[in-house]
């Protein structure tokens, strides 16, 4: 078992690659009585084309079977596993995002007991066809509910106008459509190929004795079995820079506008320190264009052409990567042009100066260390990090070392005026 210090942030980590592959990494905080253990498989919304566990050739399975998946791995031939959990007094979640699918519990006793149902319950999978069709209600009604929900409409509608072909433009769920060709022997293709334990990682963070906690997992997996591991191919898709829509709308049963514009990022398949710097410079660049203290959310807060929903973001996994900048508003025409503009001005030059960047990054390091007070933000984030060959406990001196000339040049990254859209949620009927 290694041992990795980051002085400047008081942390030990400890890690071991297990003989089945499994990456283990736990993180001892002394003062807290809470335990977060994540359990997390390389496979989300996007891995829809692939070659399967012993094949040579590519399969494409319906949309939304990475979530479906999720769902079914808590249902057991002899129950339901939440109620193992809530045995020993532990909270039990999932979640499925674009890029990876993460089963995750909380408590503040019986961790042992609960980190050995965790592992069991992922890597013994039970699917038959008449659990599947089954869930394929429960989960049209969440992608029912879903669709009712402006909010979500806009961020997917956004995404589906800037991407041509890549699946992130396709809903994490599917569709009611896409849901319902889903079958068991889809599901065992999939968790075959993606479950293995070369394709996940382990992380435990919390009141824990590494040692101890580490010889617990170790012979936890050492009592199972596995196919050999084997690399994991994806097929990835021809994507253009280009957006797929410049604009499109949507009409919702709701009472005030939504307007959002979306930027497509150039670079998207970097990772390492190289994706964290690049993350972190857009990032920065984006507090001083249209942050709470920029002069743009100034101006529009004094129109008004914002409100409290106005938010800002931008996201970056290995073959994608969108800004994304809206608010509710009544003006979404003048709003949209307005950071349209911002960002068609900052190819010429950026609205700020290198004394204006060191202050947001100080800003940066002040939440990325009060965040590390929070086993719950390291828990979600720190998998993510590491899928990407990125480490959480390097954002800080990376956040240190920006200047404004790779702010200059990561910023090129979504510049340009073939890389935005607009997509705005109306009212069924317009005020009058």
């Amino acid at each position: 078992m290694e041992k990795v210090q980051f002085e400047q942030l008081g942390e030990e980590l400890y890690y071991e690659k297990l003989d089945n592959g499994l990456d283990v990494y736990i993180l001892p905080k002394k003062g807290f009585s809470k335990t977060f253990v994540t359990f997390t498989t390389k496979y989300g919304s996007v891995d829809r084309t692939f070659v399967p566990l012993g094949e040579t050739e590519p399969v494409t399975v319906p949309d939304g079977i990475a979530h479906f998946l999720e769902h079914k791995m808590f249902e057991k031939e002899d129950g339901d596993v939440f109620q193992k959990f809530s045995q020993y007094g532990a909270s039990a979640n999932a979640f499925t995002s674009f890029t990876r699918t993460a089963y995750l519990f909380s408590a503040t006793n019986h961790i042992y007991e609960s980190t050995t149902t965790l592992l069991d319950f992922v890597q013994q999978p039970y699917f038959t066809e008449q659990t599947v069709n089954k869930e394929k209600g429960i989960i049209g009604q969440e992608i029912t509910m879903y669709d009712d929900q402006p909010d979500w409409r806009a961020y997917f509608g956004s995404i589906e106008n800037l991407y041509k072909n890549h699946p992130v433009k396709i809903d994490i769920a599917g569709t009611i459509d896409t849901i319902d060709e889903i079958t068991a022997e889809h599901l065992y293709t999939c968790y075959n190929t993606f479950y293995h334990p070369s394709n996940m990682l382990l992380f435990v963070i919390g009141s824990v004795e590494p040692e101890k906690m580490m010889a617990h997992i170790r012979e936890n997996q050492a009592q199972k079995t596995f196919a050999e591991a084997t690399p994991i191919q994806r097929i990835e898709v021809d994507e253009p820079l280009e957006v797929n829509c410049v604009a499109n709308e949507l009409r919702m049963d709701i009472q005030k506008p939504k307007a959002y514009v979306s930027f497509k990022a150039r670079e998207t398949h970097l990772q390492g320190r190289e994706m964290l710097k690049q993350e972190l410079a857009i990032q920065l660049a984006l507090d001083l264009m249209y942050g709470r203290s920029s002069a743009f959310y100034e101006e529009m807060y004094e129109k008004g052409w914002i409100d409290e929903s106005y938010s800002y973001d931008f996201s970056l996994e290995k073959g994608f990567g969108f800004a994304m900048v809206g608010s509710d508003t009544n003006h979404p025409v003048e709003l949209e042009n307005a950071i349209k503009t911002v960002m068609n001005e900052s190819e010429v030059a950026l609205p700020f100066d290198a004394e204006k960047l060191e202050r947001v990054k100080r800003r940066k390091i002040g939440f990325f260390l009060r965040a590390m007070n929070s086993i719950e933000f390291i828990a979600n984030q720190f998998t993510r990090y590491k899928f990407n060959d990125m480490n959480l406990f390097d954002a800080v001196p990376v956040i240190e070392e920006l200047t404004m000339e790779d702010v200059e040049q990561a910023m090129k990254s979504i510049q340009g005026i073939t890389q935005q859209s607009t997509f705005t949620v109306k009212p069924l009927k317009e005020a009058k």
